[in-house]
């Protein structure tokens, strides 16, 4: 059982990095004078408002384009997952579990 978790652990970390190698970016979404670090990192905090706002506005975007490319990439998923909605604490249930052994006769 372990052997076949390991084998399509391996098949799916394969076919991720191999999607991964097909990302490109388009050279005019990036501008090196346009957003960076800092307003990826404050477009990422208030992505939950700017989503709802954007299905109901046309001029509202969840990303802005053109962007300095890494740097606001980078921003953008630490505004996300550290300080904007992945950042909740999670509650954890923890249970006593009583195991039961019978005495063999």
């Amino acid at each position: 059982m372990d052997r076949r978790r390991t084998l399509a652990a391996l098949a799916l970390a394969g076919a991720l990095l191999t999607l991964a190698a097909c990302a490109n970016q388009a050279e005019s979404g990036v501008a090196p004078e346009a957003p960076g670090f800092l307003f990826g990192l404050w477009h990422g905090f208030i992505f939950p408002i700017a989503w709802v706002l954007s299905l109901f506005m046309d001029d509202v975007a969840i990303y802005a384009v053109p962007n300095n490319g890494g740097w606001y990439d980078f921003g953008y998923f630490l505004g996300i997952f550290v300080f904007g909605a992945g950042a909740r604490k999670s509650h954890v249930v923890y249970r006593e579990r009583v195991v039961r052994v019978r005495e063999r006769n």
